[in-house]
């Protein structure tokens, strides 16, 4: 059975910074693309920041560009998103997500293409 397992969320002040963590049992990020999104009260889910299973490929969604950092280590299987200059914009629940790419090294911005899914993890930025 394959799970991710976000941590690392939490209350913070604007301009603070945070690392969430996505663990997986049951699979190996090592030919996975791997994903973040964030889901804002009242909002609709949206993408945050995406990597090839190389690394050598990312993307990241406007708001958070120059701020925030997706990252993997495949030997602990897990994948990374630091976050530094936090707004309270940023305030939602983070949800990682994985799609197994045995055959292209690239990224996915869509959450329709995603395989697997975390629980989230809160991040609260104060003003």
């Amino acid at each position: 059975q394959v799970q991710l397992v976000e941590s690392g969320g939490g209350l913070v002040q604007a301009g603070g910074s945070l690392r969430l963590n996505c663990a997986a049992s049951g699979r190996t990020f090592s030919r996975d693309a791997t994903g973040w999104f964030r889901q804002a009260p009242g909002k609709e889910r949206e993408f945050v920041a995406a990597t090839s299973w190389s690394g050598t490929s990312t993307y990241y969604a406007d708001s958070v560009k120059g701020r925030f950092t997706i990252s993997t280590n495949n030997a602990k299987n897990t994948v990374y998103l630091q976050m530094n200059s936090l707004k309270p914009e940023d305030t939602a629940v983070y949800y990682c997500a994985a799609k197994g790419v045995y055959f292209s090294d690239t990224y996915y911005i869509s959450g329709h293409d995603y395989d697997y899914w975390g629980q989230g993890t809160q991040v609260t930025v104060s003003s």
